[in-house]
């Protein structure tokens, strides 16, 4: 896969805005780091055939969760809104978290994704 490719993929997971604003935010420092995710976790990972978007957004989701990754937990709640989870598959994918990453972690995200989705309505 291309870079060009990878950035298809990430636009249409985490819209324009979000892609536009972190490509302007680029710096000498972090450009290398911006090209990296679009090649390799957007370009060779997430247009991989064997995965569906829909599959990819619960474990991206349940990952970030077990990771305590809260900064990034917003964005693919997002994207997982876009790549068709309803926010009741969202919650199935953080209650489902809870018992393998742990209740602290999983409240963690609960909190981010209700807040994230009152926004959309």
């Amino acid at each position: 896969m291309t870079y060009e490719d990878g950035m298809k993929v990430r636009r249409e997971v985490l819209g324009d805005a979000h892609v536009d604003r972190a490509t302007a935010n680029a710096t000498e420092f972090t450009a290398d780091f911006q090209d990296f995710i679009t090649r390799y976790a957007w370009g060779e990972i997430w247009t991989r055939e064997g995965l569906g978007r829909k599959t990819r957004s619960c474990i991206t989701l349940a990952l970030l969760t077990a990771l305590r990754a809260e900064n990034e937990i917003p964005m693919h709640v997002r994207a997982a809104r876009r790549n068709g989870l309803t926010p009741d598959e969202i919650k199935e994918v953080l209650l489902h978290s809870a018992v393998y990453a742990g209740v602290p972690a999983a409240n963690s995200a609960f909190a981010i994704a209700q807040k994230v989705l009152s926004e959309e309505d």
